[in-house]
């Protein structure tokens, strides 16, 4: 009889027996994914009946996770769905509520500067993560998001809904952040960055989810305000979080409380930050106004590009996330970035096939090089930091689109096309690959205390033990 010694399961047993000239094999096992055990069944059932365990399977994290490590993965995969839910609402439903109050680019563009303004509340959410524990600052986040956000239903006017957007996309914003430090912090060096490409896959589903409430705007000209509805629908993900997240064994440990941020690194990643955003952020906040007033699509056509170009390409989220951990971030990056932004950029510059060709492809090597850029926030600052770190580069993050969605609304306005000002947006990109390049270490395969020697010699105690519930909590 053989158990299990280390996997993703909640109990495995293998026996075999001899009957005669044959021998029988029977292996029992309870698969312990949460929220995404339906998706792995089928696989992991046909592996199981192949019996070859020296073949690595294609979608599996290169280092062997352990119950509590995937129990984790998974529910931060399940908050990182209601985290870009949120996140992408007003940028989805923006267009058709301007519509609905008489709103036109300008105020589009200062709306969505103002929304992603809010970022400020989340730095005291930063802070006291690394204060008082990641798990009590998610679990607050993740039932507040979906709460403040949905108050968008009952906006009287523009000026209204803008205002709880404001509050509530932050919120979410904070929470995706804090996603990442938990994965981070939680899994084996080896998989950090295939972790961080789980969770972008997860946010990619939540992200469709929204797209795929779109077509309720059709049914009249303040049916947008359903959306905002159905964001009640993730406190179900809330209530799961609070009951069975445990605090991360990284911070539960003892570690340096609040040292210093290394500045040279930090200002590396900011650059980056603002870079990657300031085309990212105008590139899909306007893509929805160029789908419609361009290209004159329906709100369930828009719907049906944006799945069919942007779900597909999360594959390359698992690609990404093998390779940056396989073969390093650096070199990942300067390969894949520029092409992804040259793709990205073509498809608002032509139309028909070569558009959904062009925004598939530019989706797909953005997955790519997406694992190994976001890895780095978490995985250069120590315990007692990371946290803060990661809030204050998701400002950085939120200036520099900020800073695109204003460019790019006032140029809209001024006569510029969408093909031109996305062009001159792309600049930004070039920058982050000569910075990734030049002033970044390499992180793969690299224990967290090497890379932050600070956290090998800790100086004063952080303020909690252990605030985790057991995980065999069901």
């Amino acid at each position: 009889m053989f158990s299990q010694e280390r996997g993703p399961f909640s109990h495995y047993e293998r026996r075999l027996s001899r009957d005669g000239d044959h021998w029988e094999e029977r292996t029992e096992y309870r698969l312990s994914i949460p929220w995404f055990g339906w998706l792995f069944a089928i696989p992991v059932r046909r592996w199981i009946a192949r019996r070859s365990p020296e073949r690595r399977l294609w979608w599996a994290p290169p280092d062997a996770l352990d119950e509590r490590q995937i129990l984790v993965l998974g529910l931060l995969a399940a908050a990182s769905m209601t985290s870009a839910f949120v996140n992408t609402i007003f940028t989805q439903t923006v267009a058709f509520a301007a519509d609905d109050f008489g709103v036109g680019n300008t105020g589009i563009g200062v709306a969505g500067s103002i929304v992603r303004g809010g970022i400020l509340i989340t730095i005291p959410l930063a802070v006291a993560a690394d204060r008082i524990g990641r798990r009590r600052v998610i679990v607050a986040v993740a039932w507040a998001a979906p709460l403040v956000t949905a108050l968008g239903a009952l906006a009287p006017t523009f000026n209204w809904l803008v205002a709880t957007q404001a509050v509530g996309r932050p919120l979410g914003l904070a929470l995706d952040f804090l996603i990442a430090v938990v994965a981070v912090e939680e899994m084996p060096r080896g998989s950090r960055a295939y972790a961080v490409a789980v969770l972008a896959m997860a946010s990619g589903l939540g992200a469709g989810i929204a797209v795929g409430t779109l077509p309720l705007t059709d049914l009249g000209d303040g049916a947008w305000r359903l959306v905002y509805v159905v964001t009640l629908v993730w406190l179900v993900v809330a209530v799961d979080v609070a009951r069975r997240l445990p605090e991360t064994r990284r911070f539960a440990r003892e570690h340096t409380v609040a040292p210093p941020l290394d500045r040279r690194r930090f200002a590396a990643l900011g650059v980056i930050a603002v870079g990657v955003n300031l085309f990212v952020a105008p590139a899909s906040f306007f893509q929805n106004r160029y789908l419609d007033e361009i290209r004159e699509l329906s709100g369930s056509s828009i719907a049906l590009f944006t799945l069919t170009t942007s779900t597909p390409a999360a594959l390359g989220l698992v690609v990404g996330g093998q390779l940056a951990d396989r073969r390093g971030r650096r070199g990942l990056i300067a390969l894949t970035l520029p092409v992804a932004t040259a793709g990205i950029w073509l498809s608002f510059s032509v139309g028909g096939s070569a558009m959904w060709v062009s925004a598939f492809a530019g989706g797909f090597l953005g997955g790519i090089a997406y694992p190994a850029l976001a890895v780095y926030r978490a995985e250069l600052f120590p315990t007692g930091n990371r946290g803060r770190a990661a809030g204050l580069l998701t400002v950085l993050a939120l200036i520099g689109g900020i800073g695109g969605l204003l460019a790019a609304g006032t140029l809209l306005d001024s006569g510029w096309d969408y093909s031109g000002v996305m062009g001159v947006l792309t600049a930004g990109q070039l920058v982050v690959v000569i910075v990734v390049w030049r002033h970044l270490p390499e992180t793969a395969r690299r224990d967290l205390d090497e890379l932050n020697p600070v956290d090998r010699q800790p100086r004063g105690r952080n303020p909690v033990d252990d605030l985790s519930p057991p995980p065999a909590t069901r």
